[in-house]
């Protein structure tokens, strides 16, 4: 089999596409929110975001999986493509924007744990290769993350839909 075709290459190219686009989406979304008093907590998960991905390029470089580029410009159209939106509301952000970009970044933080989780799972000869130490703490931020992400799902959510 092609080493790009073998199932764990797909799956964490698979996963670098989510990462570029969720980064994108994290790095704006935390603008956005700059001077909220989610601000702090959106700059922090964004940034954590980005180190994230950064921890996935440097595993498949130790697993030998090479991170497919169009993968990442992919990642990075569809981030900019979904801020097109036929919700009425063309020259600013419809009320509904926060919830649902907090639910996405939400639901990607969700799929990247669940990535770490199955890395740590792994057991044939690559698992040498992997750090589990790191893979824990990659774990155990995703849950912060998911959790901070949840809150402030929340908070918006009751804010936009009480209204």
């Amino acid at each position: 089999m092609h080493p790009l075709r073998e199932p764990l290459a797909v799956y964490l190219n698979d996963h670098l596409l989510g990462a570029t686009a969720g980064g994108e989406l994290a790095r704006r979304v935390a603008k956005q929110h700059a001077r909220s008093p989610a601000g702090g907590t959106l700059v922090r998960v964004a940034d954590e975001i980005a180190e994230d991905r950064g921890a996935l390029l440097r595993v498949m470089l130790r697993l030998g999986v090479p991170p497919r580029r169009y993968r990442m410009a992919a990642g990075w159209l569809l981030e900019k493509a979904g801020r097109v939106k036929s919700n009425g509301f063309l020259l600013r952000r419809a009320p509904l924007s926060s919830v649902l970009e907090l639910e996405a970044l939400r639901l990607g933080v969700e799929g990247k744990r669940l990535m770490w989780q199955a890395l740590r799972g792994l057991e044939g000869p690559r698992s040498s290769l992997l750090d589990d130490a790191e893979l824990a703490r990659l774990l155990n931020r995703a849950h912060q993350q998911a959790e901070a992400l949840e809150d402030l799902q929340r908070t918006a959510a009751a804010d936009v839909l009480d209204a």
